[in-house]
Formats: C-alpha cells, sequence, structure tokens
C-alpha cells in the first residue's frame, strides 16, 4: 500500500486575502482541490493514475527523493492572451481576467516491495500513469543439509 507523506504543497494564490470580494454572486470563486489518485495493485506491480486533465508531460515531474519516497510534482502556469484578427493586442482594461496556475506536490511512501529501478510513467489522455513494479520474490532457501563431522 502506498501511503501519503503529509507534506503536501497545494498553493492557492491569495486564497484568504480576497475571499469576501471575489466570492459573491456576481464573481464566484471557483474551488480548487488535489488531483484524484487511483491505486491499483496486481501480482507484479502497483499502479497509480493520477487525474492531470488538460496536462502536458512536461508540466509533470516524478522523482524518487533521498529517502527513497515517490515525489510527484505538478505544475501548470496556463495565461490566455487576447488578440486582435490582426494579431495586434486589444486596447482594454480587464474587469476580470481568469489565468491559473496549479502547483501540486505531494510524496509518498513506498512499499518494500517496489523495485524502484523500473519505475515508470506516462500522461496520455488526462492521467498520469506510474508503473511502480514489485521485486521478483527472492527462492526460498533449503534448510534441510548434511553437516560432515570431523
Amino acid at each position: 500500500m502506498l501511503f501519503p507523506v503529509i507534506r503536501n504543497n497545494n498553493r492557492n494564490w491569495l486564497d484568504t486575502a480576497f475571499n469576501d470580494f471575489f466570492d459573491t454572486d456576481w464573481m464566484p470563486r471557483t474551488a480548487t482541490t488535489a488531483p484524484a489518485v487511483n491505486v491499483k495493485e496486481s501480482d507484479k506491480a502497483f499502479t497509480m493514475e493520477v487525474a492531470a486533465p488538460g496536462l502536458k508531460k512536461e508540466s509533470c515531474k516524478v522523482n524518487i527523493n533521498n529517502e527513497g519516497n515517490l515525489v510527484v510534482k505538478i505544475e501548470n502556469k496556463n495565461e490566455h492572451e487576447n488578440q486582435s484578427p490582426e494579431g495586434e493586442a486589444e486596447k482594454f482594461h480587464y474587469v476580470r481576467r481568469e489565468f491559473t496556475y496549479t502547483n501540486y506536490e505531494q510524496t509518498y511512501i513506498l512499499p518494500e516491495e517496489v523495485d524502484t529501478e523500473h519505475i515508470s510513467a506516462k500522461v496520455e489522455d488526462g492521467i498520469l500513469t506510474i508503473e511502480l513494479p514489485k521485486l521478483a520474490p527472492e527462492p526460498e532457501k533449503k534448510m534441510d543439509r548434511v553437516i560432515d563431522i570431523a
């Protein structure tokens, strides 16, 4: 079983300073949460699926830290430039502009049977999939043997 470590760096910029101003019927505040994570186990591996809709693989980083824990980082910055049909910037002032910045980091304690040298990851159809193969079981050593008497 994978266990998340308490270290979780989800940052919602200006989360409390502007709540009263932006959280109104005219300007509702959007809810942000950590991505959903599914963990599956088979005889040969654990598979983590992290919801990452709209993200590219360049936005995701997966590594093993010095303590041997799995670290999943997702960072996405999405800004939209308003352009006129001729390609020049339009002249206006913002009443409200939405751009997103997502920064998520979660550390997971790996089970001892995970082969950390062969972990792989991919992003496909909005899901970051991390394959955590299990170590091959060591063959049982036979304890029965004959001891020569000198």
